[in-house]
């Protein structure tokens, strides 16, 4: 690799899409550790509000670093690669946090497990497909399903401060859970059968 090279890498890895990108993973061990110390450290309840806040803010880059990305043209690989990643933590991680809260439980558990396996379904999808140069793109009712997935979060962080402001401020958020879950088992059967697809067509060559 050449220097023109390296410096090009270089600099569409520190575009501001990239960043922004960024962003949204370093806020996972903040929103993690205000819930964390609210709930299981017995903290105060604006710990929450200050989770909320960033988890807000980091929801959206999810919307600004695409944008970016297309009307300055700084679209790249390492780009497409990162920000589905950075949205996978983010999510797991407040599920995992929210599980473990309490917020999340009984029935509304297997909604969580059905979001967290689609996940990791068409991550392994996504890389098998990469093998074989074949791209599936993301479906406008996937960027429905990950918009109600992350209202959701937000509210069920809010947990006990958003109820005592509104009372069914959890239960907006568990209703919202399912609905998102719904649309990714939707969403993820879509997924499987345009891989399954693929793998036929590659047997048969």
């Amino acid at each position: 690799m050449n220097i023109a090279t390296t410096r090009g890498t270089t600099s569409r890895a520190m575009s501001l899409p990239n960043i922004l990108t960024y962003g949204r993973i370093a806020a996972i061990p903040v929103v993690v550790g205000c819930i964390y110390a609210q709930s299981i450290l017995d903290q105060p309840l604006w710990l929450r509000w200050v989770a909320v806040a960033i988890f807000i803010a980091a929801a959206v880059t999810d919307y600004l670093d695409g944008y970016y990305a297309r009307i300055w043209n700084q679209q790249s690989a390492f780009g497409r690669m990162l920000d589905p990643i950075a949205d996978k933590l983010l999510v797991a991680s407040c599920l995992l946090m929210l599980a473990a809260d309490g917020i999340i439980h009984g029935w509304s558990l297997w909604a969580a497990i059905v979001i967290l396996c689609r996940e990791i379904l068409v991550s392994g999808l996504r890389e098998y497909l990469a093998a074989l140069r074949v791209s599936v793109p993301v479906t406008k009712l996937a960027k429905w399903k990950t918009t109600v997935q992350l209202v959701a979060i937000g509210f069920l962080l809010a947990g006990e401060a958003g109820d005592q402001v509104v009372p069914v401020v959890t239960q907006i958020g568990l209703l919202l859970l399912w609905a998102s879950a719904i649309l990714t088992m939707y969403t993820g059967y879509d997924y499987f059968r345009s891989g399954i697809h693929h793998l036929i067509k590659e047997d048969e060559v």
